[in-house]
């Protein structure tokens, strides 16, 4: 599975409260989004019905650690 990059453009203030939500849950930012991603996906689902794909949102998809020397 490859794991893409996005880029967005978000005001100062709205990233300095999402980093505090993050931070609160103990998430960076990028991990939350990924949260609220899957949850709007999950939700989007539940009301709509599947969208075809071989992720389902309820799944964990991070990129894997890099090693550390």
């Amino acid at each position: 599975m490859a794991v893409k990059s996005v880029s967005i453009r978000i005001e100062e203030e709205m990233l300095e409260k999402l980093s505090f939500v993050a931070d609160y849950e103990g998430r960076s930012v990028n991990s939350h989004i990924l949260v609220l991603v899957r949850e709007s996906i999950k939700a989007f689902e539940d009301e709509h019905g599947a969208i075809s794909g071989k992720i389902n949102p309820d799944i964990n998809v991070k990129p894997a650690r890099k090693h550390q020397k």
